[in-house]
This record gives structure tokens, C-alpha cells and sequence, in this order.
């Protein structure tokens, strides 16, 4: 019994061992591939660190890789040399990864090469911290050229240096040569605008506007472009329904009849009263009339209005583009029309015209301080042609300040989130991100502040002056190289307008439908 017990035992020992050395193996091969791996990328990330070895991503890669198309190569090795020394949050400011197609470089210094080609008007007297974003927001989505007629703060020294140094942006002074010239316009002797002859204020501004667009149609056709729009310093074009958000685009995509293009205008609906950088801070805005159904647009006429006399604070009738043409004259400062023709006009029904009005506080003061009217009701009329600038002028000349801010808040500023959830719901109030991200984009790289620098470095004081005078005195729009060819167009418009005894009213600033009228068309 004993032998037998005892020859056992070895063999029921070595077969017990034989799992645990098997385990015991298994856990070594797992530990072993574990640690290979980690060593490895350890090791890549070191050698890495010190520079001696490329991310394969960056060999493969084209050599341009952080370049735009068109960007100097010198510009490129500056950023990489300069990388170094640069803060933190200059690096992550700057963005290395290409967002839209029409950036050539830093500057935007380039000839188009791309159709249509598109300019913008404007007559403006904002300062650098409006115009910058305005001019190169519209350069992203496809504006090649700008016409800038400048008086007040963007007419003075500092500014118009910095304006005159980007490329394809021409500044037009208002200077007492351009207004004797301008007395000869043809435009005095029609009847289209004569109901604002002769007028202050937003009158007064309504025919210089409508001046100014006709030089700018003649400086159009000069350089060749096929579009022109006329937008204030407050206004950016939105070219929804385009895959690339671009206008050039949008109107590429335009049948060759069509002579104008309407964008319905959106208004900003501001949700705080300490707004300072309306472009970069507003995202809510309250839709057109003619982007909504027209049972919800009057359905909820009361609660958008919010006690104010209109749907919209200020206009509703939108901005218009034109096809550079001949006897293309504006029909004021929302419309173009054509001495030899009625225009063949379309209305897009996804792109519109975003109306930054009333964004800050102190648009309040600084309407106010533009016009020397009496603050009645009677007195206004004759400055304003739409109910809420006039009843605003009134507040902002005889409240105080606190009376003011708290009429501003009521009014202007949407604090009820309810109600604006509410309105989202229905499609009268929408979110609109696109300017804003491009915007902060453009300031994040540097764009605006690496224009100003440049400006600043590379003329001094007395060139400025001399820049400033030869553009003012030397800008003569109706002179040029087919000067006589104008001439001609313009007395055969003139001739033809005559004969047809037409009689054509310029387009106003027009608030949207109210409800009473019920207008469906």
C-alpha cells in the first residue's frame, strides 16, 4: 500500500507543472508584445522630438504644403523659421490647413483669374475696425474689386493709407472736384430720384449713394466686371444654396438673361446690449418675408415685431446685383435699372444680404449726431424715410442715457429666449455662423493686423499726403479710355428716355408687408 502511494506521487506532480510552465510562458509573449510596441513609438517620438528623423505625412506631402495657391514661397519659410520664437498663442491663432479656395496669399495680392468677375460699391465713413472684415469677408467668397467712396473717419490719413495699400481697392474721396463733377450728372436733369432732391440726412445720403453707383458703373466697365452690387459697410452678402459658399458661384450659375439679381435682406437680432464687434458676435437674424411661408410670416407678425411700427427695424427690400452692361444707371440705392430696357430680374429664394442695423448700443448716438433735425415727429419725416430711424433719433435726443439703454433693450435687443426659441422653431429667426467663423479666421491669421503693419512700414508721412491728393484730385470715373464712348451712351439714354416720356421712380428703402395689408402675391 505504502509502495504503491508512494510511486504515485512523482507522477501526479509533473503533470501539475507542466500547465503552470505553459501559463507562465503565454505570459511572457503577451508581456513581450505589449513592451515592443510602446518601446518602439517611444523611441519614433524621441528621435522625433530631437529632429532627427520626418514625419512620414510631411515627406510624402507636396513641398508647398502650408502654402495657399499662389502664395510665396518666402512667406511660407518665414512662418516655418519664425515658428520657433513665436507664442503660443500666435501658433494656435494661425491655421495651416487651406479653408477656401480664393485665398492666393496673406494679402489676397492677386489678378483674378477666376469668372465671373464681381465688384462691390459702397459709400462709407467707418473706420478700419468695420471696413477690414467687410472687405476681405467678401474677397473670401469671391469679390475681386472694391470702390470705396470714403469722407469722415475712413477718408482720414491713418485709414485711407491702410485702404489704399490692398490690392484691387480703390478709395474715391469726396472732395469738391467729385461734387462738381458729380452736379453734372445727368441724373439732376431726370425725375427717377427727384423726390430726394434737395433733402437732409437719409435723404441727403440716398442721392449720394445713387451718384456714387453711377461713377462706379463706369469704373466697372473700365476693369472689365461682369457683376456689381452696391452693399453698405454694414451689410454682408450670405451666397446660401452653393456648396463652396461662393458668390462667384451663385452667379455664375445665373442664366445669361438675366440682367439682376435680388437678395432678399435678413436683419441681425442681437441678444445682448454690449455688442462691439457685430460681425464676429451676431448669429441670430430675423428672416425676409420673402424666405418664409406666408401664413407663418403673418400667423406670428406680433410677437416679431415686438411693439416696433415694422416686421423689420429698418429696410426689407434687399440689395440687388447688376450685370455690367451698357446703359446700366441705379435705380437708388437697392436696385439698378437700364435706360434702353426694363431689366430681366430674378429673386434668389436661399441667399440673402445680412443686415448687421443696430447692432451696438451706440448706433443709437451716432445716427443721431449724423443729422441736425429737430427730434418731432414732424421734423423727422424730412430726414427719415422709415418709421423706427425716426421714432430711435427722437429717444436718442431727448432721453437720458439710462432711459436710452433701457428703451435700446426693449426695442432692439432680444432677451426673451422663449420667444426666440419659439420663432427659431418656426423659421422666422435663424442661425447664421458662416461670417462669423470666416471673420474670426481672418483675424486669427493676422490678416487685418499684418495689412495695417505693412501700411504703416512702407510710406511715410508726406507720401501719404500726396496719396491722399492725387487721389482726390486726379479721380475723375467719367474720364478714361472710353470716355466718348460713355458720353455717347449717355445721350442716346437720355434721348430714348425722352421719346418713351417714361417716368420711373428710384427704389427706396422699403419696410416688408405689415400685416393688415395682407399682401399675397
Amino acid at each position: 500500500m505504502a509502495g504503491l502511494y508512494s510511486s504515485t506521487r512523482p507522477a501526479s506532480s509533473s503533470s501539475s507543472s507542466s500547465p503552470q510552465s505553459s501559463h507562465s510562458f503565454t505570459s511572457k509573449i503577451l508581456l513581450l508584445l505589449t513592451l515592443l510596441p510602446l518601446s518602439l513609438a517611444l523611441f519614433a517620438f524621441v528621435l522625433q522630438w530631437r529632429g532627427e528623423i520626418d514625419d512620414p505625412t510631411t515627406r510624402w506631402s507636396p513641398k508647398d504644403r502650408l502654402e495657399f495657391p499662389g502664395m510665396d514661397a518666402s512667406m511660407s519659410n518665414q512662418h516655418i523659421t519664425t515658428k520657433s520664437s513665436s507664442s503660443c498663442a500666435q501658433i494656435l491663432g494661425q491655421s495651416r490647413s487651406v479653408s477656401f479656395p480664393y485665398y492666393r496669399d496673406w494679402k489676397f495680392n492677386y489678378t483674378s483669374d477666376l469668372k465671373p468677375k464681381i465688384c462691390i460699391t459702397t459709400s462709407t465713413s467707418a473706420g478700419l475696425e468695420q471696413i477690414l472684415p467687410w472687405i476681405f469677408y467678401h474677397k473670401v467668397i469671391g469679390v475681386s474689386n472694391f470702390f470705396l467712396f470714403v469722407e469722415g473717419k475712413a477718408s482720414s490719413p491713418g485709414v485711407s493709407k491702410v485702404l489704399e495699400s490692398i490690392p484691387d481697392v480703390k478709395l474715391i474721396y469726396r472732395t469738391r472736384e467729385l461734387e462738381e463733377q458729380q452736379a453734372k450728372s445727368r441724373i439732376w436733369n431726370e425725375t427717377w430720384l427727384s423726390s430726394f432732391f434737395y433733402k437732409p440726412c437719409n435723404y441727403e445720403l440716398f442721392v449720394k449713394q445713387s451718384l456714387n453707383m453711377e461713377m462706379a458703373i463706369v469704373m466697372a466697365r473700365e476693369i472689365d466686371m461682369d457683376w456689381i452690387l452696391h452693399l453698405d459697410t454694414d451689410e454682408l452678402i450670405h451666397p446660401a444654396g452653393t456648396r463652396e459658399y461662393s458668390l462667384r458661384k451663385l452667379l455664375s450659375d445665373v442664366p445669361k438673361n438675366v440682367d439682376m439679381v435680388v437678395f432678399p435682406n435678413y436683419e441681425s437680432s442681437v441678444e445682448r446690449d454690449d455688442i462691439k464687434d457685430p460681425f464676429s458676435e451676431v448669429s441670430m437674424f430675423k428672416k425676409n418675408y420673402d424666405h418664409l411661408p406666408k401664413d407663418t410670416y403673418f400667423g406670428n407678425y406680433k410677437e416679431s415685431t415686438r411693439g416696433n411700427p415694422n416686421y423689420f427695424l429698418t429696410y426689407g427690400n434687399g440689395k440687388s446685383a447688376a450685370r455690367v452692361q451698357h446703359h446700366l444707371r441705379p435705380n437708388g440705392a437697392h436696385r439698378w435699372h437700364n435706360y434702353m430696357k426694363t431689366p430681366n430680374e430674378i429673386k434668389l429664394d436661399e441667399a440673402a444680404v445680412l443686415h448687421y442695423t443696430y447692432t451696438k448700443f451706440s448706433d443709437l448716438t451716432s445716427r443721431r449726431d449724423r443729422c441736425g433735425c429737430k427730434p418731432t415727429k414732424d421734423d423727422v419725416k424730412r430726414c427719415f424715410m422709415l418709421e423706427f430711424d425716426r421714432s430711435a433719433f427722437i429717444i436718442a435726443s431727448t432721453a437720458t442715457e439710462e432711459e436710452m439703454l433701457s428703451w435700446y433693450r426693449e426695442h432692439v435687443v432680444w432677451t426673451d429666449k422663449a420667444l426666440n426659441m419659439k420663432l427659431m422653431r418656426k423659421g422666422i429667426l435663424t442661425r447664421i455662423h458662416a461670417p462669423m467663423v470666416i471673420i474670426q479666421g481672418l483675424r486669427e491669421a493676422g490678416t487685418f493686423t499684418s495689412v495695417i503693419a505693412s501700411a504703416q512700414s512702407s510710406q511715410s508721412g508726406a507720401e501719404l499726403l500726396s496719396l491722399v491728393t492725387n487721389n482726390s484730385t486726379s479721380s475723375k470715373p467719367f474720364e478714361g479710355k472710353n470716355s466718348e464712348k460713355t458720353k455717347e451712351v449717355e445721350l442716346t439714354g437720355r434721348k430714348v428716355l425722352e421719346a418713351s416720356d417714361l417716368v420711373l421712380s428710384a427704389v427706396p428703402p422699403l419696410p416688408p408687408p405689415i400685416v393688415n395689408e395682407k399682401i399675397y402675391e
